[in-house]
C-alpha cells in the first residue's frame, strides 16, 4: 500500500487550507513546511525589492533555514508538496524542503495555489533539486475545492 504525505508551505493561509482538505481527502499524512524565522507581512512584500522573499527568489543558490523536518521521510512512497507561486517558481523554502530530505525512487507531485500565474517552470526546477525522484507536472488548485475535486485531481495528477 502507498504511504502518501502531504507537505505544504503556505504565506497567507490559502495554501494551508487546501493542503490539510487534500491531505484529508486523500488519507495522507500532513506536514507544514515552515521557515526557522517566520516571515513577516513586510517580508512578503513582493514590491519591494529589499523585501526577505524579493531578496531570496534573487538568488537561486538561497536556502532558507527549515524549522523542522519530516521525521521518517523513508516511510512515504507520494510527496505531495504545496505552495504559494513566488516569482512563477516554488518559494526557496520548498527548496530548502527538497533538498533537506532523500526523496530517492519517491514520486513528487507539486501543487500551487496563486492569484495570477501558472506552476511556470517550478517543476522543472523541482526535478533537478531532486534527480532521483519522480517529479510530475502537477498543478494549480486555487479556490475552494471540495475534498471530492481534491482527490480526483490527486488520482489524475498520479496517473
Amino acid at each position: 500500500m502507498t504511504k502518501t504525505l502531504v507537505a505544504y508551505f503556505s504565506a497567507s493561509g490559502t495554501t494551508a487550507r487546501v493542503a490539510k482538505d487534500l491531505a484529508e481527502a486523500i488519507g495522507a499524512d500532513l506536514f507544514e513546511i515552515a521557515p526557522e524565522t517566520p516571515y513577516t507581512r513586510a517580508d512578503l512584500n513582493w514590491n519591494d525589492r529589499g523585501s526577505r522573499s524579493s531578496v531570496e527568489m534573487g538568488d537561486d543558490a538561497c536556502r532558507p533555514a527549515l524549522a523542522t523536518t519530516v521525521a521518517d521521510m523513508g516511510a512515504y512512497d507520494v510527496v505531495f508538496v504545496g505552495f504559494p507561486v513566488w516569482w512563477y517558481v516554488e518559494p526557496r523554502i520548498i527548496d530548502s524542503f527538497l533538498e533537506a530530505h532523500d526523496l530517492a525512487g519517491k514520486t513528487v507531485v507539486p501543487f500551487a495555489t496563486s492569484g495570477g500565474s501558472g506552476l511556470g517552470q517550478a517543476s522543472q526546477r523541482m526535478q533537478t533539486l531532486v534527480p532521483d525522484a519522480r517529479v510530475l507536472s502537477g498543478g494549480l488548485l486555487n479556490g475552494r475545492p471540495s475534498k471530492t475535486q481534491l482527490a480526483n485531481w490527486a488520482s489524475e495528477a498520479l496517473r
